[in-house]
Order: C-alpha cells, then structure tokens, then sequence
C-alpha cells in the first residue's frame, strides 16, 4: 500500500498511466474490429454475451500476462535464426495472428461477395458459439502479448500497467455494443472494416520480420479511410429520399 501512495504522489508515473491508457486503447481498436465482425455472424440472442466473453478474455489475459512479465520479456529474444533474420517467440506469435487475420478477412469478404444460397446457410447464424470464441481467444492472445511488450516498453511499474489495463478494456466493453450495432446496420462498413483487418494482419507480420511499422500511419489511413465511408453514406442517406419520390428537404411551404 505504501508503495502505491509513493506511485500515486508522482507526476511523471500520472503522465505515464494518461499515456498507456491512450496506447491501450488505441491497440484495443483492432482487437475490438475483429470481435464486432465475428459476433454479428452469430445469432441475435448469443451477440451480446459472445461480446462479452471475448472481451472479459482479453482482459483475464492481460492481467495474467502482467502476473509474468519476466517471462514476457523473455518472449523478445532470438530462438533461432533465418538466413541471417532472427525470429523470438513473439516475432511468431506476431507472424502467426497476423496469417490468421489474413486468412479470416479473406475468407469473410469472399462470403460477403460471394454468399451461399440461403438453403446452405445454418439456420439462425453461419457460425457456431464454440467457434467464434475460439478465434477470439486466439486473436485476443495475439493482441495482448503485443499490448503487453508494449507497456513494459513505456512503464516498469506493473499497477500502472494494470489500472491503463483495465481501463482500456472497460472502454472497449462500452464501446462493443454500439460498434457491433454500427457495422450491421450498415453493410459498406463490414467490407472497409474487413479491410482494416487485412492491414492489421499486415502490420503483424511485418512486425513479426523485423520491420516496424509506425502506427500511427496506420491509424491514420484507417481514420481517412472511416471519413471517406462516412461522407459515401451521407450521400446515400440524402439520395435516398429522391429515389423514393420524397422531396431531399422538405420544409414549411411559402406562402405565395
């Protein structure tokens, strides 16, 4: 306790958790993308707790990976060596999800332009509760070794790491349900989000061969990218009215 009253009366340790909260939240996006697109297949009555449980198991993995940091760290050096690249547990892991994303993003947008007759489809949802939790706690995994590397980077006080943890985690719950409502009501933003994830998939396996990618360019395209669907939206949202023979803004009629 006494060490956590020193901690709490330091500036720089309140700057450092303002700073991890931000991070962790901002890696939280991608995990929070692909748990959104793959619920919405379940069905309607299984969504909400499918949520739940992807995002209470990423939060359980977090904090047990903080309980070994140690072993965490160790997760960053070299195993073994490729024509002079060398690769550590984590370059796999990095490499490994991010062919997962791949591959799930490939597959969904196939499905998405390609639909089975409804005569082929399971009744009630396309994939099965098992299924889906399974590959969210495969990914969730993924993100949170590289969540985790990433506080250690910035932080060496592991309650900083736990409360910016937490707090990441408690914003993606609040924001699950109304990002997961968003994507189904609207069909365009479940191909850009898909796209989102090859990108991602991406920057894991870049990561993974040694090269860094900053995220913020990422980010930064994904942001464009989001403004650029919003306005198409816009202008199908104001189109709409035309084609079903109602006026674009209608308004009190002028007396003559």
């Amino acid at each position: 306790m006494t060490d956590l009253l020193q901690l709490a009366s330091q500036p720089a340790v309140w700057a450092a958790l303002a700073t991890l909260v931000v991070m962790e939240v901002v890696l939280g996006i991608d995990n929070l993308i692909f748990i959104s697109i793959l619920t919405n297949k379940l069905p309607a009555d299984q969504q909400t707790r499918a949520r739940r449980i992807g995002i209470g198991l990423a939060l359980i993995l977090r904090l047990g990976l903080l309980g070994t940091v140690a072993f965490i760290v160790q997760l960053t050096e070299p195993v073994f060596a490729v024509l002079g690249q060398a690769f550590s547990w984590r370059d796999l892991i990095l490499i490994g999800g991010g062919l997962f994303l791949l591959w799930k993003a490939t597959k969904e947008i196939h499905h998405t332009v390609d639909p089975e007759p409804e005569t082929d489809r399971p009744t009630g949802g396309s994939l099965g509760f098992g299924a889906a939790i399974g590959q969210i706690l495969l990914l969730d995994l993924v993100f949170s070794v590289d969540s985790i590397i990433t506080a250690v980077g910035m932080t060496e006080h592991v309650p900083v790491m736990m409360v910016a943890v937490v707090a990441a985690v408690v914003v993606m719950l609040v924001a699950a349900e109304p990002l997961s409502a968003f994507i189904a009501r609207n069909p365009s933003v479940v191909m850009l989000a898909l796209g989102f994830l090859i990108m991602i998939g991406m920057t894991l396996i870049a990561e993974g061969f040694g090269a860094h990618v900053q995220k913020g360019y990422v980010y930064t395209a994904m942001a464009f990218s989001a403004g650029v669907e919003s306005l198409n939206m816009l202008a199908r949202r104001r189109r709409r009215p035309a084609r079903d023979g109602v006026p674009a803004s209608t308004g009190p009629a002028r007396r003559a």
